[in-house]
C-alpha cells in the first residue's frame, strides 16, 4: 500500500539528515508483520535476493537494462564511487563505525548504514543517485512492520525526464510488484 510522504517525512530518521539533498519519490507499507526486533529478518530476506519478478515486472526491468546496456547508462564510471560519492561519507563517526548492513545480491545497491530501525542503500547510474530506505516502524495494532521510501537525487534534466517518464510503471506495475514479493517472502518459514 502506498502511503503519504508523512509516513516517512514525519519520523525523525537518520537518513534526513544523510541525504537531506534528495527528494522523497514515494513511500510504501510492507506487509511484514513482526515484532519490535524484526528489521533484521527484514534487511536479510531483501538482501538475499529472493524472489523473481514475472510477467510485466520482469518485461520491464529486461527493457530497462537493454536500454542502459544500449546508452551507456549503467557503466562502471556512472555508479556510487565513480559518478556521484557514496553517502557513508556523510555519515556521523556512530553510523559510519556502526554496522552497513548486507549489500543486496539481486539488485545493484549498496549498504549504507543500518540501525535497528533503519537500513539504507544506494545506487548510482546515468539518470539518478536513488536510496531505498527500509525502516521498521509500529503498525498501529501493537505490532511493527516495515516501511520504504525511495529518494532520489536525478542527474540534471535527463534524469529529470526519466523519474517523470517511468513514475507511473513504477507506481502501477513494479512496485506493487515487488511489495507483494517482499510479503511472499515475509511469509515463508
Amino acid at each position: 500500500m502506498r502511503l503519504p510522504d508523512t509516513a516517512h517525512t514525519s519520523v525523525p530518521w537518520r537518513i534526513h539528515t544523510v541525504a537531506h539533498d534528495f527528494r522523497l519519490e514515494d513511500v510504501w507499507a510492507l506487509p511484514t508483520p513482526g515484532g519490535p526486533g524484526d528489521l533484521a529478518r527484514l534487511v536479510a530476506q531483501m538482501a538475499g535476493g529472493e524472489g523473481r519478478f514475472s510477467g510485466l515486472s520482469r518485461g520491464l526491468f529486461a527493457l530497462r537494462w537493454k536500454l542502459g546496456e544500449l546508452f551507456g547508462w549503467d557503466g562502471p564510471d556512472s555508479r556510487v564511487g565513480a559518478r556521484v560519492e557514496s553517502l557513508r561519507h556523510r555519515l556521523p563517526a556512530d553510523l559510519r563505525d556502526g554496522p552497513r548492513g548486507p549489500d543486496p545480491r539481486a539488485v545493484p545497491l549498496t549498504s549504507v548504514y543500518l540501525t535497528g530501525t533503519e537500513w539504507a542503500a544506494e545506487m548510482a547510474n546515468r539518470t539518478v543517485h536513488t536510496v531505498m530506505h527500509i525502516g521498521w516502524v509500529p503498525d498501529g495494532s501493537g505490532g511493527h512492520r516495515g516501511q520504504m521510501a525511495v529518494l532520489v537525487k536525478p542527474n540534471g534534466l535527463f534524469g529529470r525526464a526519466y523519474m517523470a517518464a517511468i513514475r507511473p510503471f513504477r507506481h502501477l506495475v513494479v512496485d506493487p510488484a515487488l511489495i507483494r514479493m517482499i510479503g511472499r517472502g515475509w511469509r515463508r518459514p
